[in-house]
């Protein structure tokens, strides 16, 4: 009588053990897969907040400036675009920078505008 109480006590306990595992393994999953959706929105943020810190820099040292734009602020603005990591507005930006002539280079600004804020999902 003993042994038969040690042993559904022990398949109880065994029972418990297994429910409890596939309870935190349940959970663990579920979190898992919540942690792996907030990071792709966090990068995602991120790269929004890239494509509309250049576009902010671009209006401001292109659209607004009073006189050619220098060296160095070109240099800026094509290391920022770079650090877009993104090939279409890079291509685009390169359409841009190679205008030959001001209608040439006006009808690519605004594709790159156009672009860019396409490229910002909300």
């Amino acid at each position: 009588m003993i042994a038969i109480n040690k042993r559904s006590m022990l398949l109880v306990l065994f029972g418990m053990s297994l429910a409890a595992n596939l309870f935190f393994i349940g959970r663990y999953m579920i979190l898992s897969i919540d942690c792996k959706e907030a990071q792709e929105q966090l990068a995602q943020e991120r790269t929004n907040k890239k494509i509309a810190d250049f576009a902010g820099l671009f209006i401001k040292k292109v659209l607004k400036a009073d006189h050619d734009v220098d060296f160095e602020e070109r240099l800026r603005l094509e290391t920022a675009v770079r650090d877009l990591k993104d090939d279409e507005i890079l291509l685009q930006w390169k359409k841009f920078t190679d205008s030959k002539t001001s209608d040439e280079a006006q009808r690519e600004v605004k594709n790159l505008l156009d672009l860019l804020v396409s490229k910002i999902s909300y």
